[in-house]
């Protein structure tokens, strides 16, 4: 099949496909909307009570991670997986800050956070593999401790690459697959539950694609066996 017949076919034209296909790509759709579903609704059912149960987790494995991302960010600048608005004390004044997440209820407490911050943002529920934004819009993306939580991490940074203007910056924390064996063994097995039941993976590690992507990473920095990790790049 050409390229030109694969772009049409992702936009949905009327073209001709053989039945077997056709039902392969509605069984491959249904199954990733069904799951998206899924996840969604688990993330609402969590904004009410996410702060609380991660604030003992970050004062222990990244206590710093915030900061250390969102200083970097400048000019126009997104989040991605923005949740309830836990970065917004750490961005500098001048950044103009949108913010994306397909929780409604976590965009609710993000909303809230920022007007109890005076933080002027704007926020939108919004997939992070279909970003609706045109193609060099932003000069920073941000991302912390979400890409683990979406189900196409691949399709997710080439879009947050697409988004981003020339010479723009990439600045990322999340947690990884660790550089300790043992350790790699536990988070390989844990993704076995965690990510069929709420789409949390913990063996991934963004870096890899961002090499495989060609893109120019400027620092990078790992915490507690590896399995934190700061990225801070340039498309």
């Amino acid at each position: 099949m050409s390229p030109k017949v694969r772009r049409r076919e992702r936009r949905g034209d009327d073209i001709p496909l053989s039945v077997p296909v056709v039902a392969g790509l509605e069984r491959e759709t249904g199954h990733l909307m069904t799951a998206q579903h899924k996840f969604v609704r688990h993330w609402d059912s969590e904004a009410s009570t996410y702060d609380r149960k991660m604030n003992g987790v970050e004062r222990r494995m990244f206590p710093h991670s915030r900061a250390w991302v969102c200083s970097r960010a400048s000019g126009r600048t997104l989040e991605v997986g923005i949740g309830t608005g836990a970065n917004l004390a750490h961005y500098p004044a001048q950044v103009a800050l949108t913010g994306i997440d397909w929780s409604a209820e976590m965009l609710d407490l993000a909303r809230q956070r920022a007007d109890v911050e005076a933080r002027k943002v704007t926020v939108q529920q919004a997939d992070a593999a279909t970003l609706p934004f045109p193609d060099e819009t932003f000069d920073s993306v941000v991302s912390t401790f979400a890409l683990c939580c979406i189900p196409d991490d691949r399709g997710a940074i080439s879009e947050l690459l697409r988004v981003l203007r020339p010479g723009g910056r990439l600045i990322l924390a999340d947690h990884v697959v660790s550089s300790s064996l043992p350790l790699r063994l536990i988070q390989r097995t844990a993704d076995l539950v965690s990510a069929p039941l709420h789409g949390e993976h913990f063996a991934r590690r963004p870096l890899r694609i961002l090499h495989e992507f060609g893109v120019e990473v400027a620092e990078t920095e790992r915490h507690k066996l590896g399995v934190i990790e700061h990225v801070h790049a340039t498309r």
